[in-house]
């Protein structure tokens, strides 16, 4: 049985990440965990089993959780966030060709530099690599570390023409002629949509998704949402890499894995796995 950790990486160490973890079961992938934190990742083996000693809430603290919930060692850690073999002090080969590639289409990367996401790269990097999860960034990858990116990602699971607009803090530049109703309810179909997508690349997604009252949420319930929905985009693209169907843009210090185009499965109405 095949696991792949996705990791939606905060770049600063003073907010929360996403974490979603897949595992491979008779009939194709399954989400076995998801949370919108390290904190609340690492606490779910405890809730599981009371005896469990409690695990530090980091990113190593993540994939003990997982390996823990997948019942064996993970297979793949897909993170959002920039990861090299060097220190990043500015844009990186990957930046470039991503921006290259899916820019026109609203797609490109932001800047990384020595501030942000730098120490937190590094640092997250360092400890997978401790582990045994190299960073990857061309070839079969069968085990390691991979840098992902949902955007890029969603278009070619979606098929869309440009990135699709479910950012809850771009609401006003994305509808700035709306009410904040509307702004509200279009993101809350986005995310919807997102989410019945991935459910055709790993069964359970859409019911580990918590409930979210997009009149009522507060800022804090929408950020945690998007950060498990990020997560879980993570996740799906460390499968497409599993399975051959992810490239990677750039170079031997850095690349971000994208799914290739037509690369998204389409589930069979009233398969179950």
């Amino acid at each position: 049985m095949r696991a792949v950790l996705g990791i939606d990486a905060a770049w600063t160490s003073t907010q929360p990440s996403g974490v979603a973890l897949a595992v491979e079961v008779p009939g194709g992938w399954h989400l076995r965990a998801a949370a919108s934190s390290y904190g609340a990742f690492c606490a779910l083996p405890e809730r599981d089993d009371r005896r469990r000693p409690e695990l530090i809430a980091d990113a190593s603290g993540a994939l003990q959780a997982a390996n823990v919930l997948a019942g064996s060692p993970v297979d793949l850690i897909a993170v959002d966030m920039p990861l090299s073999r060097t220190p990043i002090i500015s844009r990186r080969a990957s930046d470039d060709a991503v921006s290259r590639a899916y820019g026109a289409r609203w797609a490109g990367t932001h800047t990384p530099s020595a501030v942000r996401p730098g120490a937190v790269s590094d640092t997250l990097r360092a400890a997978f690599e401790q582990k045994g999860y190299e960073l990857c960034t061309s070839g079969l990858v069968l085990r390691g570390l991979v840098e992902v990116y949902p955007h890029p990602a969603l278009i070619e699971f979606a098929s869309a023409e440009r990135r699709l607009p479910y950012k809850f803090g771009n609401r006003r530049s994305y509808w700035p002629d709306e009410p904040s109703k509307v702004r509200n309810l279009n993101i809350f179909r986005e995310m919807k949509g997102i989410a019945s997508l991935m459910e055709n690349e790993i069964s359970g997604v859409q019911a580990a998704l918590p409930e979210l009252d997009c009149e009522k949420a507060s800022g804090r319930e929408w950020k945690a949402y998007e950060d498990m929905l990020d997560a879980i985009v993570c996740a799906a693209v460390g499968i497409c890499v599993l399975e051959g169907r992810a490239v990677p843009f750039g170079d031997d210090q850095s690349a971000i894995w994208i799914p290739m185009p037509g690369c998204a499965k389409r589930r069979v109405e009233g398969a179950t796995v």
